[in-house]
């Protein structure tokens, strides 16, 4: 996604942009295809880094599922935790989740799982928006971001289509905004320009 201004917009305008397009994108015919070819990028990477406990997310919204990626890496048996959100105060943990049918939700509405809380050492991490500098840009509410600020040694994978990046001129990174270590899309890994 680019931006002809060099006035990076509001980001509520950005987020309803990028989640239009995403939404139009998950229902359209090409959909299907990037799932799979999304699925074996993310599974090989996964191969590579060997997590011990892995954090996935839901997908809600036209979000890439993540979750047939563990199947094609061969990684079934890979332990894995859901997030569990809190409205008050405003935070995030990981559950250990044992591939069982999710019948509960956290206090924003999403599945999520009752298991033990567990701080898992990668986490893959739902993207509305992202930039090559590493920076991601969410639904706004911070949980991602604050938990990942907490978590500093954790290996974060940003998970986007990779149609929803974003010039330099359409995000600026504010001071809560988390750098991600890498980003996955279905074309494979975003090779990041990190500012020193």
């Amino acid at each position: 996604m680019t931006e002809s201004s060099g006035l990076a917009p509001d980001r509520t305008v950005l987020r309803r942009k990028l989640l239009d397009a995403r939404e139009r994108f998950a229902g359209g015919p090409e959909a299907l295809t990037a799932q799979q070819t999304f699925s074996v990028h993310l599974s090989q990477v996964l191969r590579e880094i060997e997590p011990e406990l892995l954090g996935v997310y839901w997908p809600v919204r036209g979000e890439f599922n993540a979750i047939p990626a563990l199947e094609e890496a061969g990684p079934a048996k890979l332990p894995l935790a859901l997030p569990y959100a809190r409205l008050k105060p405003p935070e995030m943990h990981y559950r250990v989740w044992d591939r069982k049918t999710l019948t509960a939700t956290d206090e924003c509405g999403l599945p999520a799982c009752n298991g033990t809380p567990v701080v898992p050492n990668v986490v893959l991490v739902p993207c509305l928006g992202y930039t090559r500098a590493g920076f991601r840009l969410g639904y706004g509410a911070g949980y991602f971001d604050r938990w990942l600020a907490l978590h500093p040694h954790v290996t974060a994978i940003g998970v986007a289509w990779s149609a929803a990046e974003m010039g330099d001129n359409m995000f600026k990174p504010q001071a809560h905004d988390q750098p991600l270590l890498l980003i996955a899309t279905e074309r494979g890994l975003v090779e990041l320009q990190r500012r020193l």
